[in-house]
Formats: C-alpha cells, sequence, structure tokens
C-alpha cells in the first residue's frame, strides 16, 4: 500500500531516528569494537535470538544518545519468548543513564509479569557522572531481584564490566563470561585512584579472577560461544516458576537401557578413584549435558541433563578430586545450583560416592561446615524430585547433603551392594580410636556389609545392579512426575540459609 502524503513526511523522521539508533555510537566506534573480535550490541541479540524475532522497545530512549547506551526488547529463543537487555559499549561505554536505567526495570517488571526468562548482555562501565543515581530514581536491580525464584535469569559479560552495570551479573541464576569480558566493582582507574594498586582489568576481574571466585559460573572463548551456551542452558528450563519444564519429543536415546558400563568405569575399590563425568555420559541421554560452574568447587559437579527426554539437575560428587571430599567451595556451588533447580522444578538426581566433607586447618578456615550447611539447608528445603544413588561410599555429613537422610522427602534412594556408609570410614575409625588389627579388620567388614544391613532397615528403597542404575533412576522419575497434577507456583522459601 502507497502511503498517503500527508504521512510522508512523519515516516521520513521516523525512519531518521530509527537510522540514528541503530547506527549505535556511530560507524567508527562499531568498527573499532569489531576489530577486537568482538560482536556488536545488535549482532548479540541476532546470535541470541531465533531469526527476525526481536521486538525492541525504548529504540528513541536518550535522544542523541542511541538507545541511551542500552538495546532493550524481547524475542524468541528455541521458539519460547525472553526478554533481552544488551549495554552497548560503542555508545559512551555502555555506561547507564537515567533513562536507560528505566528501560533496565522495564526489561525486568515484564519479564515477572509475562513470566520469561531475562537475558542481560554486560560491557558498560555503571552510572554516568552526570545521569541520575540511586536516590529516588527507580533502580533496575530491586526488579532484578523480583524476577529472583519466579523466571530464569542469565547474565553474560562480553568486555568490562563495572560498579552498578557489574551487580546484574551476581543476582543472576546462570553467570558466563568471555576471555575478553571482566567484573569488578571498580575498574583500574578507580582502584589507582582510591588505593594506589596498579592493575590491570584481566588482573582485577577477568576470567582467572572471576571463575576462581565463584562470581562467574561458565566461560566460553568468543561472544559466540557464549551466546550459544545461553541459549543451550535456557532450554532445559521452563519459561517460568509458574510452569514444568517440558520433555522433549522422544527418540531412541531417551529409551530405557542398561548400563553395564558403569562397572569399568567404577572400581569396588574405594581407593581407585574414576571421572564422574563419565557416569554421566553413560546414565543420561545423549551425552549432551551441561555442566555448571565446571572451574569452581571441582568436588562436585553440577550438571543439566535429560533423562528419558525429561531436563533434570545433576548433583554429583567428583572423586578424582580431593577424593571427592567435600570442600566450602564445592558446598557453596552446590547450594545455589540445588536452589536453581529447585526454584523451577527440575527433578534432581544426587550421584554420591564421598568419603565426607574436607577435613583439615586449611579447611575449616575456610568455613567448610557453615558451606555444607547451607547446601543441607538448601537440599532439605527443596520441594521438587529428588532421586539419590550411592554408588560406593558415603560417610557423615557428606551423606547427609548428598541427600542421604531418612524422611526427606526423596522420590527414591538406591545404592550399589558394598556400597559403604556410617559416620566414617573404617581406616579412619580404625585411626582415630587407635583400634588393634583384629578389631580393624572387624571394622572393615562391618563397612563392607553396611549396604545390607541398611537395607536390611530400608535405609534405601533398593540396592541396585550397577548395570540396572538408569533404568532405575527412569522409572522412579517418570513414577514421580505422576504427581505433578496441579499447577506450578514459584517454591516458598522458609529457611535462613547459613
Amino acid at each position: 500500500m502507497t502511503n498517503t502524503p500527508d504521512w510522508q513526511e512523519t515516516l521520513d523522521d521516523l525512519e531518521r531516528r530509527r537510522e540514528h539508533t541503530l547506527a549505535m555510537g556511530g560507524p567508527d566506534r562499531v568498527a573499532k569494537h569489531r576489530a577486537k573480535g568482538k560482536l556488536d550490541v545488535r549482532a548479540r541479540i541476532d546470535r541470541l535470538l531465533d531469526p527476525d524475532t526481536f521486538r525492541e522497545f525504548g529504540t528513541f530512549a536518550g535522544g542523541e544518545i542511541a538507545a541511551d547506551g542500552i538495546v532493550t526488547g524481547s524475542g524468541l529463543i528455541n521458539g519460547s519468548p525472553v526478554m533481552v537487555g544488551a549495554e552497548d559499549f560503542t555508545t559512551l561505554a555502555g555506561s547507564i543513564g537515567s533513562t536507560g536505567n528505566a528501560k533496565r526495570y522495564r526489561l525486568a517488571e515484564l519479564a515477572v509479569r509475562d513470566k520469561i526468562p531475562l537475558v542481560m548482555l554486560l560491557e558498560g562501565a555503571g552510572f554516568r557522572p552526570t545521569g541520575a543515581h540511586y536516590g529516588r530514581t527507580p533502580t533496575d536491580l530491586i526488579a532484578q531481584a523480583q524476577c529472583s525464584g519466579r523466571v530464569p535469569t542469565v547474565a553474560a559479560v562480553l568486555g568490562p564490566s563495572a560498579g552498578h552495570g557489574a551487580l546484574v551479573a551476581p543476582v543472576s541464576d546462570f553467570r558466563i563470561m568471555s576471555s575478553q569480558g571482566a567484573i569488578f566493582t571498580a575498574g583500574p582507574p578507580v582502584v589507582r585512584e582510591s588505593t594506589g594498586e596498579e592493575i590491570t582489568k584481566e588482573d582485577l576481574g577477568g576470567p582467572s579472577v572471576a571463575l576462581h571466585s565463584g562470581v562467574i559460573h561458565n566461560h566460553a572463548d568468543t561472544d559466540e560461544a557464549v551466546i550459544d551456551d545461553i541459549r543451550r542452558y535456557l532450554s532445559y528450563f521452563p519459561s517460568s516458576a509458574w510452569s514444568y519444564p517440558e520433555p522433549l519429543p522422544f527418540d531412541e536415546d531417551a529409551a530405557p537401557r542398561p548400563t553395564p558400563e558403569l562397572l569399568e568405569i567404577i572400581s569396588r575399590d574405594n581407593r581407585r578413584v574414576y571421572n564422574m563425568r563419565s557416569v554421566l555420559d553413560v546414565v543420561f541421554d545423549n551425552n549432551d549435558w551441561f555442566e555448571v560452574q565446571p572451574q569452581f568447587g571441582k568436588a562436585i559437579v553440577c550438571a543439566l541433563a535429560h533423562l528419558g527426554g525429561h531436563p533434570v539437575a545433576v548433583v554429583a560428587n567428583q572423586p578424582n578430586v580431593l577424593a571427592g571430599s567435600i570442600d566450602a567451595d564445592a558446598a557453596d556451588k552446590a547450594a545455589h545450583f540445588i536452589m536453581v533447580a529447585d526454584s523451577f522444578h527440575l527433578p534432581i538426581v544426587f550421584l554420591a560416592d564421598n568419603p565426607g566433607m574436607l577435613p583439615g586447618s586449611r579447611s575449616e578456615k575456610t568455613g567448610v561446615l557453615r558451606a555444607g550447611a547451607r547446601m543441607f539447608a538448601a537440599q532439605t528445603a527443596a520441594t521438587t524430585l529428588k532421586l539419590h544413588v550411592t554408588l560406593r561410599k558415603a560417610y557423615g555429613f557428606g551423606s547427609m547433603v548428598m541427600s542421604l537422610l531418612g524422611f526427606d522427602g526423596q522420590e527414591a534412594t538406591f545404592a550399589f551392594p558394598g556400597a559403604t556408609m556410617g559416620a566414617m570410614s573404617a581406616a579412619a575409625l580404625s585411626r582415630a580410636s587407635h583400634a588393634e588389627s583384629d578389631l580393624s579388620a572387624l571394622l572393615r567388614e562391618a563397612e563392607l556389609t553396611a549396604s545390607y544391613r541398611s537395607a536390611d532397615h530400608l535405609g534405601f528403597d533398593e540396592l541396585i545392579d550397577p548395570r540396572e542404575t538408569r533404568d532405575q533412576l527412569l522409572a522412579a522419575l517418570q513414577r514421580g512426575l505422576r504427581s505433578r497434577q496441579a499447577a506450578a507456583e514459584p517454591v516458598r522459601r522458609t529457611v535462613i540459609l547459613p
């Protein structure tokens, strides 16, 4: 249809203003940004969303400052709606003005109202010195906090992220960083002015720092790889806490099958280590599970996976790190992961093989008991389906944090025959009590028969052949999912975490 003449001038003006915003910080700044191997802000959004689904709002916010430094809108990921905000470093270093702050608030407000995930792509300098600050300005962090436990939230750090903008990441469920990302309370110039310390942004908050501290969960080298991981992460989650995770269409890899490979992977000798990731490859569908925070708290593996096509969360001890002992970092990581999984109704599969919480003065100085209590509180408060398998051993508090505790609402508890348990291992108990050799042998024998004594008192629902592991878990999961005969609702948390 041809535009009538009286509209032409108005529509030309609209197009001119749109083109100004689409130009971001101008051709020179955009070219400089791309020369660093980064995607510009609009290319990032195009990569994140399904083709031709982005619908922007706040296009003309900021007047001559294109989009006021942050591009905001909605679109589809794998066919499901999401809200997305992306800081534009080519426009005033992605800094936050008063209108940009209102756009950020509006993003989170709409995410909760429409019950859809919120994704933030971060690369910005925080509040502008001349812009509105906290005061009575509606802050996005209030709305971001209101998203917690209601809709999945993801933050990607794709360049330097400082000040107020950087706070978006640690309040998000999942945080991921590119190799060019860095996150800090204040950047190197402010640090130099405040403390006299000379430091680069990489050494202040780059991947090696942020992954080690636990501020960032995952790392991928490029913008493209980070964004692809975000799409993959969200594929395991429902749109909100008001819905349940959706199963994948059935395929052969989701069918029941025995797991004889576990007999080769897991030695009956508790002193021999193995890689728990190999167990996940065998038990879950398609070998396509997604690990969360692999570089932090390495004594526990936290992963998203499918079992019979159903999305699940996995919390598993890692015997080849600290012999599977749970240290403070591993417990903190697992506690957060359990709360996220529970918030969005993902069933949690616990795979236990640990000698307990990590002992020693160094471990105590890191607050291992506080962290262990936090993990214990998170898993006992979880209302989602919980399934447990003790593969070889689970001692003391290390068994409780892995959901091996009677009357704790598990859907199913299994153990392999010969699995050992108790307050501590026989070897440790012998040393602690200075037991003679004959008593030590009796302790060892008691330990080896512990699984049958526990089964005799229904300490487990069933002792299973390792070759039955997948099928037993799948049958229990399918049975448990029948309990979902009422509409999903957000989890009400009543536990004060340690």
